[in-house]
């Protein structure tokens, strides 16, 4: 049996009242979703070094420098989005890489703090804070298992608090931070092989053909399997803008350290006349922060007519990297 007109007629209205709402929704969500999406990728802002008339006690910036930057990355809008598993967060990439970047910093200090900072002579205790707060902030970020990467790095913020509440108190002799040269040079080290690393990631975005040198310079030296004289590396495109934010994140974490460095070392750099060594390599990296107006991270060629952020990226390091090796050259000297 034919179904009549009219019959045809109430199938329909009632599939477009049910579709109408379905797509208006689908619509809506979406939006929300993408505007929380970029109100969550709003880089943070840095530190603002303490003003306060008390002695300042040595270690202090520093300790909360590296507290300020975990806790942002914790409290920030949308807070650690690094391991979340839910819409909209699942599908974004740019400020979970700057997160990883901004980690990996932290995790380098922290445990310079333990090894070098923290101790007067190799036979040293460890401080029993530091002990505690190092392998915290080791966890995986993408873990959002218990034990989470939150609950982790917070419980580390919280280990380097107690240490920074006793370097001002002086019943807690335990405690001590050492503004040495020898320990600045030591961090520094570790800075600069992270600085190269980026430096190389962000410029293999073009592609290059790379020679083997990881012998050079020791006739004797050998390696454990032999390698090609020469390799060619490129990041796949689709990594591209994750290394570029990655780096970006670990550099807005090297200011506030390097802006701290400049306080609690201040005698150290005075006495070898290298503060506006210091003063530049911040310059350089803070290069690396500036507003990005496009749209997405262009991956044109090295004089191609499309931009390459990765290369400008890159450069800036590179000429930041430069000045953390004279710095480490200028502290060794007597």
């Amino acid at each position: 049996m034919s179904k009549q007109p009219e019959d045809l007629d109430m199938i329909t209205n009632i599939e477009t009242s049910w579709t109408k709402p379905i797509i208006g929704t689908v619509i809506a969500l979406f939006i929300f979703g993408y505007a929380l999406a970029v109100y969550w990728s709003i880089e943070p802002d840095s530190r603002p070094l303490s003003t306060t008339s008390q002695p300042h006690v040595s270690g202090s910036e520093l300790v909360s420098s590296l507290i300020y930057v975990v806790d942002t990355l914790l409290e920030k809008p949308g807070g650690f989005l690094g391991n979340d598993v839910t819409p909209p967060t699942v599908f974004m990439d740019n400020m979970p890489a700057f997160e990883y970047g901004a980690i990996i910093q932290s995790r380098d200090l922290t445990t310079m703090m333990r090894k070098e900072f923290s101790r007067s002579q190799s036979q040293s205790v460890e401080q029993e804070d530091l002990k505690k707060a190092e392998p915290k902030i080791y966890i995986a970020h993408e873990n959002w298992a218990l034990p989470s990467a939150e609950g982790e790095y917070g419980d580390s913020v919280e280990a380097l608090q107690r240490y920074l509440k006793k370097l001002s108190d002086p019943n807690q002799q335990d405690a001590q931070f050492y503004s040495r040269a020898d320990n600045l040079r030591a961090w520094l080290g570790e800075v600069s092989k992270r600085l190269g690393s980026y430096s190389q990631r962000l410029s293999a975005s073009v592609g290059q053909d790379r020679l083997d040198t990881g012998l050079a310079g020791d006739i004797a030296a050998t390696q454990s399997t032999a390698t090609k004289s020469s390799t060619m590396v490129k990041t796949p495109w689709f990594e591209i803008d994750d290394v570029f934010y990655e780096a970006r994140g670990a550099n807005w974490a090297l200011i506030q350290f390097l802006k701290a460095v400049e306080v609690d070392f201040a005698d150290v750099l005075a006495k070898k006349n290298a503060q506006t060594s210091l003063q530049q390599i911040i310059r350089e990296l803070e290069a690396t922060q500036e507003a990005i107006w496009s749209p997405m991270i262009l991956n044109g060629g090295g004089f191609g007519f499309v931009a390459n952020h990765s290369l400008v990226m890159a450069s800036y390091m590179s000429r930041a990297n430069a000045g953390v090796i004279d710095l480490k050259e200028l502290l060794s000297q007597g």
